[in-house]
C-alpha cells in the first residue's frame, strides 16, 4: 500500500466511525420522540407555580424585539409568577423606544428594561446575561434570544419538567425555523436544525441522559447560576460552556421537544457564514477549556460530549478534507491510490445513509414529511455540508488568531429581517 492508501484508509475510518455514531443517535432520538408523544406531560398544581425570571439579551434587535416580548407576555403561565428582563445592550437602533412603548402598554406586568451603553455593556451575550441576572428575582431562570416567538405553552412545559425532577439542573426546549420557506438556504437550515441539532439532542438524552443547552428556550435553577458565578464573559458559545459546568455540579440537562420556540435564521450565505463561524469559535473555546476534564474522575457525564466535539471540529474536518483532496488528486493523476474505487463506493453508501437518516428525522415533524425534502437533502450533502467544512476550518483559524492577539469578546450581530 502507498502512503496515499494509508491516509485514505485512516480518513475513511474516521468518517465512518462518526457517521455510525450519528446513525445511532438518530435511531435513539427517533424512539425518544415517539416515547415523548405517548407520555403525558408533567403538570404544575395550580397555585404552586414557581416564580420565573425570563431574560432576553438584545443588541440592535429593533426589527424583531417587539414580536418577541409580546410572545413572552402571552405565555400560558400565571402573569404574576414570572418577570421579563430585556437587556437592551448598547443598541444604536430604535430598540429602546420600542421597548418603552411595550412597557407603557403593559403597566401591570413585570417587565424590566435594562438599557446599557458602551461603558456598562456592549461586551457580549454572557456579560448582558450577567447584568440581567443581577436584577432578577426568579428561583428559575429562562433565556430567550431576541428573535424568538415561543409557543404559548413553552414556558409551562419547561417549568413542569424541572420542578418534577430534582436531578435536573436545566431543561431545554427546541427551536424551529420560522422563515424556512424564504429560500434554499433557509430550507437547508430548517433540515439541519431538525436533524443535526434536535434529533441528536434527543438521541443523546435517550442513550446517555445528556444534552447541551442551545442558548435559547431553556430554563435552569437560580442557585446553579449563583454557584458557578454567572456566565463566562470570555465564552462566545456561552450555552455549551455553561452546560459543562452544570454537569460538573452533578445535575442533568433534559430535552423536552414539546417546548417549542420559532426563531429567525440567516437568509444569505454571508450572514450564515458569520453566525456559524461564531458558533464554531465558541465551541472550540469550550473544547480547549474543558479537554482536561477527559481525565477527571468526576467528569464522566460529559466525556462523550468532549470527545464528540473534538471529533467533529478536529478529526472529522481533517478526515473529510484529506479524503476529498486525495480523491481529486487521484482523478487528476497526481497521486495513486489503489482503493480509490472502494472509497467511492463507501462515499456513495455514506450519501445514502445521510439522505435516509436525515429524512427519517423529518418524519417526527408535521408538515416536513414530503418527497421534495429528499431532493433538498441530496443537494444539501453536496453543497451545505461542504460549506460547513469551510466554516469549521475558518472558525478554528480565527479562534487561534484571536487567542494569539488577545482579542476581547464582543457582540456578533446576526442580521435580522
Amino acid at each position: 500500500m502507498t502512503i496515499s492508501d494509508y491516509l485514505m484508509v485512516i480518513a475513511v475510518l474516521c468518517i465512518w466511525s462518526l457517521l455510525l455514531v450519528n446513525v445511532l443517535l438518530i435511531i435513539a432520538g427517533y424512539f425518544y420522540y415517539v416515547q415523548t408523544e405517548r407520555e403525558p406531560m408533567p403538570d404544575i398544581p395550580a397555585g404552586e407555580e414557581p416564580f420565573v425570571t425570563i431574560m432576553v439579551p438584545a443588541h440592535n434587535e429593533g426589527k424583531v424585539i417587539s414580536q418577541t416580548v409580546e410572545a413572552l407576555l402571552a405565555f400560558d403561565y400565571p402573569h404574576d409568577r414570572y418577570e421579563i428582563i430585556v437587556i437592551n445592550d448598547n443598541s444604536s437602533d430604535n430598540s429602546a423606544e420600542l421597548l418603552a412603548g411595550i412597557q407603557a402598554r403593559n403597566p401591570r406586568r413585570n417587565l424590566t428594561i435594562i438599557n446599557t451603553d458602551s461603558v456598562t455593556g456592549g461586551k457580549g451575550k454572557s456579560n448582558a446575561l450577567n447584568l440581567g441576572f443581577a436584577q432578577s428575582k426568579g428561583e428559575l431562570i429562562a433565556i430567550y434570544d431576541a428573535d424568538n416567538t415561543p409557543e404559548r405553552k413553552a414556558l409551562r412545559y419547561l417549568v413542569a419538567e424541572i420542578t418534577n425532577d430534582a436531578s435536573l439542573g436545566a431543561v431545554i426546549g427546541k427551536f424551529r425555523t420560522r422563515n424556512r420557506d424564504v429560500n434554499l438556504l433557509t430550507r437547508f437550515i430548517n433540515i439541519e436544525t431538525l436533524s443535526f441539532q434536535w434529533m441528536a439532542q434527543a438521541g443523546r438524552w435517550k442513550l446517555f441522559k445528556l444534552c447541551t443547552i442551545p442558548g435559547t428556550n431553556f430554563i435552569m435553577r437560580r442557585h446553579i447560576v449563583e454557584s458557578i458565578g454567572g456566565w463566562d464573559v470570555k465564552a462566545i458559545a456561552e450555552d455549551t460552556e455553561i452546560s459543562f459546568r452544570i454537569y460538573m455540579m452533578g445535575y442533568r440537562i433534559k430535552f423536552q421537544p414539546k417546548a417549542v420556540t420559532w426563531e429567525q435564521e440567516p437568509q444569505t450565505v454571508k450572514v450564515w457564514f458569520k453566525q456559524r463561524t461564531r458558533w464554531a469559535k465558541g465551541n472550540i473555546y469550550v473544547i480547549v477549556k474543558n479537554c482536561k476534564l477527559l481525565f477527571h474522575p468526576e467528569a464522566k457525564r460529559i466525556r462523550f460530549d468532549i470527545l464528540y466535539l473534538l471529533s467533529i471540529y478536529f478529526l472529522l474536518v481533517t478526515a473529510l478534507v484529506t479524503s476529498d483532496v486525495l480523491l481529486v488528486l487521484n482523478a487528476l493523476g497526481y497521486v495513486h491510490t489503489t482503493i480509490a474505487s472502494f472509497s467511492t463506493f463507501l462515499w456513495l453508501l455514506a450519501v445514502t445513509l445521510f439522505v435516509v437518516g436525515t429524512y427519517v428525522t423529518l418524519t417526527t415533524e408535521k408538515g416536513e414529511m414530503n418527497l421534495s425534502n429528499v431532493w433538498i437533502i441530496m443537494l444539501m450533502y453536496v453543497s451545505y455540508c461542504q460549506m460547513w467544512m469551510a466554516v469549521a476550518a475558518y472558525g478554528l483559524y480565527n479562534y487561534f488568531k484571536d487567542q494569539l492577539f488577545g482579542r476581547e469578546v464582543k457582540w456578533y450581530k446576526t442580521e435580522r429581517y
